[in-house]
This record gives C-alpha cells, structure tokens and sequence, in this order.
C-alpha cells in the first residue's frame, strides 16, 4: 500500500488498520509510519485551529505487519489554548506504541526568534543515493529516498558524530501540501546515528522519540527534499542520546527530534 493509502485508512478506521509487509522495517512496522498513523487518529479529536507542537513516543514492542492494529485515542485535557491527547496503538492485546501529543493555538507573545538556518552540503543531486536493496535495506526504504551527505555509511565503521543529507518520499506519494504526518515518516527514515561507528551489520531500534514542530509549516511539496542532519551527543553502553533537525525544502527549520538508541553491539 501506498502512503496516503494507508493515512486515508486510519481515517476511515482508526480501530481496524492493516499495514502491509511493504513497510516492513525487519520484524516490525516502520515506526515513522506507526507514528504518523496514530498522529492522524489523534488529530481527528483535536480542533483543527490547534496545531501539533511536539510528540513524545515510546516505542513498547514490535507492530507486526499483515495483522490488524489499533489506534486509540484518550483527550486528557482541553485547556484555554493547549489539548493533552494520549494515542496508543494495539496489537493482539498489548500497546505497540504510545504517543502523548501537544496541541496548541497560536499566542500573542513580545518573543519572536527564528529557527537555525540549514548547514551547507552537497546538494542531493551530487550526494550518494541510498537505494532500496530487497534483503538488505528495510522494506519501507521502496517508499522513501534518501541522499547521503554529511558522515558514513552504516556498518562501515568510519562513523563520527554526525551523519546527515536529504529526505523525501519516493514516487509514489501523491503531490500534495507537506504536513506533521509526511514529516514523522521522513525524519524516521534516517538510520540511527550511530550505525556507522560499527563495523558489521548490527541491530538496533529507537527506545523513545520526542518530536517538536515549528508552527506555522512552511508551504512545500511531498516530492521535494528536505534537509536532515543528526548529531550523537552521548552512546555508551548500548545506548545513545542523538538530537536532530530537520529543514524545509526551502531551509527553513520545520522539526527538531530526539531520540534514545538501543544498539546491539
């Protein structure tokens, strides 16, 4: 199934959602798709006027592919300006993933600084691609494509702290504007950081995942490039602590993510 195919079933039905194996990401689900499917079943109770401010994801166990999930929503609390919204996705009984969303209308405020501008790297026309490789690349990687512009490849070795380069979906997304759910499959894409610094292939998966937006989105397509660098700013012991930003195809800072990495080797 496509992308949008998917996002208009969690909108028809949020509590009966198939993902195909297409979107496979080893033994589970692509969790940036898990996460913009919930985000979708959560957006739906939330007034429009109030906009995505952050995410904070905790990934509990592998979404199997080919089996039904279940996206719930609970709205903890309706403020003045802010909606506290708890979303869990479950699978044969137990939570697979749970997402606690912040949704806030905009205010009046004397305070008004702009995001960081993008880092100058190879365009993505002079970058690396990274292809999809059936049994070698994860199944999801036919539906996105990424440029490498900035560190190593994974399990090369030769990792530093930063890799980095290009995001977008490939050609079978429809042309539409870029939302919050097109951005959570596109800053879930990139490996994590610290794949390159082993030296083998090894597995490994994201334990947590706070994501915060830059409101209002900028006007761009699903089919251009957006920018993506991630810095390791700790590993040790199995585990390790990577922020990353995400730019606008016009460079304009539009999400900044953290997550914790459990590695093993």
């Amino acid at each position: 199934m496509q992308f949008f195919e998917l996002i208009e079933a969690v909108r028809r039905n949020p509590l009966d959602v198939t993902i195909t194996p297409d979107w496979a990401q080893g033994r589970a689900s692509f969790g940036g798709l898990m996460v913009a499917l919930q985000y979708q079943a959560m957006r739906a109770q939330v007034p429009a006027e109030r906009a995505l401010r952050s995410l904070a994801v905790t990934f509990v166990g592998p979404a199997e592919p080919d089996v039904s999930i279940s996206f719930e929503v609970e709205v903890l609390r309706e403020g003045k300006a802010v909606s506290q919204v708890l979303g869990r996705a479950v699978q044969n009984g137990q939570v697979v993933t749970l997402v606690q969303g912040s949704f806030g209308s905009a205010r009046e405020s004397v305070i008004n600084l702009s995001g960081g501008t993008a880092p100058q790297v190879k365009a993505p026309e002079d970058s690396p691609l990274l292809p999809y490789i059936k049994g070698v690349t994860p199944e999801f990687m036919r539906h996105m494509s990424m440029a490498w512009a900035v560190g190593a490849l994974p399990f090369t070795g030769r990792g530093t702290r930063e890799i980095g380069g290009w995001v977008r979906f490939a050609g079978d997304v429809k042309d539409e504007p870029l939302t919050e759910t097109h951005l959570l499959a596109l800053v879930d894409t990139w490996p994590p950081a610290l794949l390159p610094l082993l030296n083998k292939p090894t597995a490994g998966s994201t334990l947590t995942w706070t994501i915060e937006f830059v409101q209002p989105l900028p006007q761009a397509s699903t089919l251009k490039w957006c920018q993506y660098l991630a810095v390791i700013e700790h590993a040790r012991d199995g585990y390790g602590h990577v922020a990353a930003n995400l730019w606008a195809p016009n460079g304009e800072l539009i999400a900044i993510s953290r997550q914790t990495v459990a590695v093993f080797g």
